[in-house]
């Protein structure tokens, strides 16, 4: 049976509590499509590549990480926005777009799900308190090395992370926040981890982590961020008895 468009926007607001944050996009409802929703497509970014997936699978919403209309864009409809924007208007779908909030919640969020997907323990926010932090603080159950903990990380997520190492020591207590998050590597310093996880690095980030002597992996922008938005689909689905897919557009980034 179809939901409401209207119920299921509402339902995604209020678990992800959109309010709580200041974020670059607005998060929510971006494009309007049809009133009632059966069969969502999921993915990390609303992309050309996934629009098109999203059509031949018959889509009423297309769920995703990265929406459209971030700060400091350019606000025309015009190129490949407009390319965008019109599959989804002549097909009408619907596109749902969560950024902070899909990376914060304690459950369905980017950096729950790859805590989950690592074998990770969550004990904190690394920047607040959980379902508001958009980083987290754990640890793994059992402490390894660098190289072993960076190979765990490759075997989980498909995608061989680049590993600068601190000091030579065990890992045990660990920081992470999904996307680009290297910036936080000196919050993570600080909370006294013993390595940061990000899905972004720069130059900056090298150095900091040799000299504070904290091991970083940069694991992939989009490697650290395909599991949230298919949490959040996967859980309207069965919530409302509706059909999901998570289409994932390879990006090596």
């Amino acid at each position: 049976m179809a939901l409401p468009l209207r119920e299921l926007v509402n339902y995604c607001d209020g678990l992800l509590n959109t309010h709580l944050f200041k974020d670059y996009c607005p998060n929510g409802l971006q494009v309007e499509g049809k009133p009632e929703v059966q069969r969502i497509v999921s993915g990390v970014t609303a992309c050309q590549a996934l629009l098109d997936q999203a059509v031949e699978l018959e889509a009423d919403l297309v769920l995703v990480h990265h929406g459209y209309f971030w700060k400091g864009e350019d606000q025309t409809v015009t190129g490949i926005k407009k390319r965008r924007v019109n599959t989804l208007l002549q097909h009408e779908m619907s596109l749902l777009a969560y950024h902070l909030p899909l990376d914060a919640h304690p459950e369905v969020g980017n950096n729950a799900q790859l805590a989950r997907q690592l074998g990770l323990v969550v004990e904190s926010g690394l920047d607040g308190e959980l379902g508001r932090a958009i980083g987290m603080v754990g640890y793994l159950p059992e402490s390894m090395s660098g190289a072993e903990f960076s190979q765990q990380i490759a075997s989980a997520l498909g995608r061989e992370p680049l590993h600068i190492a601190g000091i030579d020591r065990e890992i045990k207590r660990v920081a992470w926040c999904t996307g680009g998050a290297q910036s936080y590597i000196e919050k993570a310093f600080s909370a006294g981890v013993d390595a940061y996880i990000s899905g972004e690095i720069s130059e900056p980030t090298v150095h900091f982590s040799r000299e504070a002597g904290i091991d970083y992996f940069a694991a992939g922008h989009h490697a650290t961020e395909r599991y949230g938005a298919k949490a959040l689909g996967e859980l309207l689905a069965e919530k409302f008895n509706l059909e999901h897919t998570f289409v994932d557009i390879d990006n090596p980034v």
